[in-house]
């Protein structure tokens, strides 16, 4: 099969704003496998400390964002939509360039893999790519994955204190709920720490299909999770002890009402891929929806919160 590969080059002072702004366009057009090639900081990687593999990735030549749609006749319209919207964003004082190329899915979906090394989350969690060796320690706890198409590796600021802040918050026995689940890998990190039963959703098929596939490969027990392909709003009001959402911050602005319904009386809520410019905006709506912040962490240009709720 054969793909249309969007590539939209961008100059911006403020480059976290420009990719959350570029990524939110490709995601209206339900772009498949959206790849951001941006320097990791101003400088053009994380400090050598972070202690993930964030420096296994090279420096960009261009900061571009990438996404791929079927090649399918209503391709151009899209592009021409996509420009118009592209417009838009000088606004924010960014300047766009837009490419388009021809590719063969074995060509963008495995490319990519050379650059992803094992990598250590936290003390206790390491990320495996299915593709790379590694010799797992005593009590440790490893995450043996395959993004796909829907990536998420573990090695983005987000994800990675997602990940951290599912250890500390999640209890045994805990349900847990996995918004916008991807490659799956936080209902994994939550199933190996103890939760009786983890549930994610998805508005991308791909993703959860490669979720499957990933919660398979960890041995996840079928009987304590369920994938869902849907958006939040049109699940059950069930309850949750823990919530993680790692999306982009103007999502979890729309959605907050209904992940303050889905929390019990004493959970909590992990919310992260926000830019730190957007990160009053999720507080202000945190707090409309009776919720507020009991902790939060930082990488860069990136911020997780942890929230809880008011008089429950």
């Amino acid at each position: 099969m054969k793909f249309t590969k969007v590539i939209i080059r961008f100059e911006a002072e403020n480059l976290y704003l420009a990719e959350e702004l570029i990524c939110d366009i490709f995601f209206s057009f339900n772009f498949k496998g959206v790849v951001c090639d941006v320097p990791l900081n101003e400088s053009g990687g994380y400090e050598q400390d972070v202690g993930f593999g964030a420096l296994a990735l090279p420096e960009p030549e261009f900061n571009s964002i990438s996404g791929f749609l079927p090649l399918v006749d209503s391709c151009t319209d899209i592009v021409a939509q996509i420009r118009g919207k592209t417009v838009k964003l000088v606004e924010y004082g960014i300047s766009v360039e837009i490419k388009t190329e021809i590719v063969d899915e074995k060509e963008w979906s495995d490319a990519w893999k050379e650059y992803f090394e094992v990598t250590r989350i936290t003390e206790r969690i390491t990320i495996k790519p299915e593709w790379r060796d590694h010799d797992e320690k005593k009590d440790e706890i490893v995450i043996h994955l395959d993004p796909g198409m829907a990536f998420g590796t573990g090695t983005h600021p987000s994800t990675f204190m997602c990940i951290k802040l599912i250890e500390k918050y999640l209890e045994p026995g805990d349900q847990f709920l996995d918004i916008g689940t991807g490659s799956g890998i936080l209902m994994i990190a939550a199933a190996k720490l103890g939760a009786n039963r983890v549930t994610g959703i998805d508005n991308d098929e791909i993703a959860i299909e490669v979720a499957q596939k990933n919660l398979d490969k960890n041995s996840i027990d079928p009987e304590i999770f369920s994938l869902l392909h849907t958006t939040l709003e049109k699940t059950e009001k069930r309850k949750y002890e823990l919530i993680a959402v790692n999306i982009i911050a103007q999502i979890i602005v729309d959605i907050m009402p209904e992940i303050s319904e889905r929390m019990t009386g004493g959970g909590t809520a992990v919310l992260s891929g926000i830019i730190t410019e957007r990160h009053a905006d999720v507080v202000r709506a945190a707090d409309a929806c009776g919720l507020f912040v009991v902790h939060e962490e930082s990488i860069d240009e990136w911020v997780s919160l942890v929230i809880k709720s008011r008089g429950r």
